[in-house]
């Protein structure tokens, strides 16, 4: 394995010295003497045998393989302080990767803000989100699979805080028949339309859906069950901050039942292992958690 000819320091003066417009500027802004940001400027050139500046009447610029040596230098100095970051965080017990499960019913609009604001401290940890329809089965959390979970409940055996409460509603498209009923509607009516659900993605499935109904899809994700109502294909409960823009354009419309024509559902952050877990777990649940009491 060769060694590198030019230093990161000499790597770091030239970078200076393009972005302060001068040597006596880099020199400054590095508290460094000029002579010394001159001296590692002219390393880099007599090192590889090239020229990275030349003047333009009483100026300098860049030359174009002085302007190639800058843009890869400026990557090399921001990958080493990357590296430094990583050791730090590394050095304080941050694990490399972190796997989140969540409900199909938790905002994806929450998800991601909590997610971009845990990316700002935890910048070296990957980060595995397993979408999921798991009702209150734990198979991800017995085995291991995931660090943090958004259940709808917190199971017997693990730790969990309140997240937030999820407003469902019944929707079909406008031109739905059930809309053409021009009345309020019962369960008997619904019993004669299709119904779309959402299949549970755990292995030990739990009960069949409360409303039977002969006509019925069971899709594998929420995307899935909201595509097929907008297009008119049945009725489903949606929660409604994820059909909202549907709800305002009109693609989709509640159903106006006689009794019971919303639902709500609890959502929970639980912990795979509280006492064990590491400043990455940790963090993120402190995010989300912030997240949905409005605090952060």
């Amino acid at each position: 394995m060769s060694h590198a000819r030019v230093t990161l320091d000499q790597w770091n003066a030239l970078v200076a010295v393009v972005e302060a417009g001068s040597y006596a500027k880099a020199a400054e802004q590095l508290s460094r003497s000029q002579s010394s940001v001159t001296y590692a400027v002219q390393q880099i050139q007599s090192q590889l045998g090239v020229q990275v500046f030349e003047l333009e009447g009483r100026k300098a610029r860049l030359t174009p393989t002085g302007e190639q040596l800058y843009q890869r230098a400026r990557y090399l100095i921001a990958e080493a302080a990357s590296l430094e970051t990583a050791s730090t965080c590394l050095s304080l017990g941050w694990e490399a990767e972190l796997r989140l499960a969540v409900e199909v019913i938790y905002p994806n609009r929450r998800l991601f803000e909590c997610l971009e604001r845990f990316g700002e401290s935890a910048t070296h940890t990957r980060v595995e989100v397993v979408e999921a329809v798991l009702g209150h089965r734990t198979s991800l959390l017995d085995e291991g699979a995931v660090h943090l979970a958004i259940f709808g409940s917190v199971p017997t055996g693990y730790e969990g805080e309140h997240l937030m409460r999820v407003r469902f509603v019944l929707v079909a498209h406008p031109d739905h028949p059930l809309h053409g009923l021009g009345r309020a509607i019962t369960l008997r009516d619904l019993r004669q339309h299709r119904h779309l659900v959402i299949r549970e993605t755990s292995r030990d499935r739990a009960s069949e859906p409360a409303l039977q109904t002969p006509q019925r899809w069971t899709v594998g994700h929420m995307s899935t069950s909201i595509e097929a109502a907008r297009g008119g294909h049945g009725f489903a409960w949606l929660p409604e901050e994820l059909i909202r823009h549907d709800l305002e354009a009109g693609t989709l419309k509640p159903l106006p039942m006689r009794r019971g024509g919303e639902r709500f559902a609890d959502l929970y952050l639980v912990y795979g292992d509280r006492e064990g877990a590491g400043p990455a777990a940790l963090r993120l649940a402190e995010i989300l958690i912030a997240n949905a009491r409005g605090t952060g």
